[in-house]
């Protein structure tokens, strides 16, 4: 049976070029960053050489860069950072003109994001959610709107990771700065790294974070951008690594995994952004003509070129995820219910589908590996699956 894998806005393989970048880290060079004998100062070398490959990435300086276990890590170190830094005081809340801290972020989050603002708001943090369109996209006015002399952050993703939209982060950054100089802005890139330029200071972004195992490196290593002045409180406490920022020693192998995934991303981007926008726009175009009921979530121009969300009504989709994973088609559902939980997506009920119809969805994502025939296996088996469903379908 043909395995086709299109979930790639969950996880990407390793590169086999990267895989060899690691190799001699694991087994040769193995010497821990922080020993002063040559075998220590060869790794030493390599994460140093590393940090300044994901500096040049960024547009940033090399002290700016502290690699993570991952965007989680990077996301959790940023919001809980600066909330320690700006808006508490011994241990208390830190009131500012005699009310909470403040900070923004949206609805459409990664959870990462979401659940560590909501452990904020239990420690008494005011937190705005902005709402987004119908296009999952964040309006700049709603945001204007929402900045009060209490807010220290603001927390808006550059892609969603569930239905692609790329966010306006350059005039966020603008709005934001244009208020105070002294709110920090965040940005989540996980699932922009791979596809948009994340140049810093064109972003306006103070800090910015990124997931290794989204652009073709290993699970478990990350980039967190910390702009040079950035009053922020380091939450891990240990050593003296990453410039006493982020205790715990050094992972090299994937640190050099990363550093060269970046590289090829670089190097590749305008041949893979071309052949997957063509795929994409393919797909979209066939689902949509092929399908009675279907529906796509999302902007139809703002969108990363790896991104294809769809709704269908009267299908559930995890049965859709199920039914297509027999036929060797590996995908994701907008559904929550593979977590334990029937709620639906969040990110499409804050852009107003209903739950049913969020229930109905569908994320086909393409990667560098994706061919034309590999869409075009999954569009023959959908079709019938879909005309399945709603065959045993209660509603109609």
């Amino acid at each position: 049976m043909r395995q086709v894998y299109l979930d790639y806005a969950a996880t990407t393989p390793t590169d086999a070029e990267v895989v060899s970048a690691m190799q001699p880290f694991f087994t040769e060079r193995f010497g821990n960053p922080s020993s002063l004998y040559t075998l220590g100062q060869e790794a030493r070398a390599a994460v140093e050489n590393s940090r300044k490959i994901g500096a040049d990435f960024l547009g940033a300086k090399p002290k700016e860069v502290l690699f993570t276990s991952g965007a989680t890590e990077s996301l959790n170190q940023a919001i809980k950072g600066v909330a320690e830094a700006r808006g508490m005081v011994n241990g208390g809340l830190k009131l500012i003109n005699g009310k909470a801290p403040h900070i923004i972020t949206t609805l459409i989050e990664h959870h990462a994001v979401l659940h560590t603002c909501q452990h904020l708001e239990r420690l008494g943090f005011s937190v705005t959610y902005l709402p987004v369109n119908q296009e999952g996209l964040v309006e700049v006015r709603s945001l204007k709107e929402a900045l009060t002399d209490q807010t220290i952050m603001v927390s808006v993703m550059y892609v969603n990771n569930e239905v692609g939209t790329i966010q306006p982060i350059a005039e966020i950054g603008k709005a934001v700065k244009e208020k105070s100089k002294e709110i920090v802005f965040l940005t989540d890139a996980a699932q922009a790294a791979g596809y948009l330029d994340c140049a810093v200071d064109q972003l306006g972004v103070d800090m910015l974070a990124i997931a290794g195992h989204k652009i073709y490196a290993p699970k478990g290593v990350g980039i967190f951008y910390v702009r040079s002045g950035t009053l922020w409180i380091p939450q891990q406490d240990g050593g003296g690594q990453e410039y006493r920022r982020r205790a715990g020693t050094e992972n090299v192998p994937y640190i050099v995994g990363l550093a060269r995934a970046m590289q090829l991303v670089q190097e590749n981007k305008e041949e893979v952004n071309n052949r997957l926008t063509h795929l994409r726009n393919k797909l979209i175009k066939e689902v949509l003509a092929r399908v009675p009921r279907s529906h796509l979530n999302g902007s139809q121009e703002q969108r990363v070129p790896s991104n294809a969300n769809f709704s269908f009504k009267n299908v559930e989709g995890e049965s859709l995820l199920l039914m297509l994973d027999q036929e060797g088609i590996y995908v994701s559902t907008g559904s929550a219910c593979s977590s334990g939980t029937l709620e639906p997506s969040h990110v499409l009920t804050a852009m107003g589908l209903t739950p049913e119809i969020a229930h109905g969805s569908l994320r086909v994502s393409l990667g560098k590996y994706t061919s034309e025939e590999d869409i075009n296996y999954f569009l023959e088996k959908l079709t019938p699956i879909v005309a399945k469903l709603r065959e045993t379908s209660p509603f109609k």
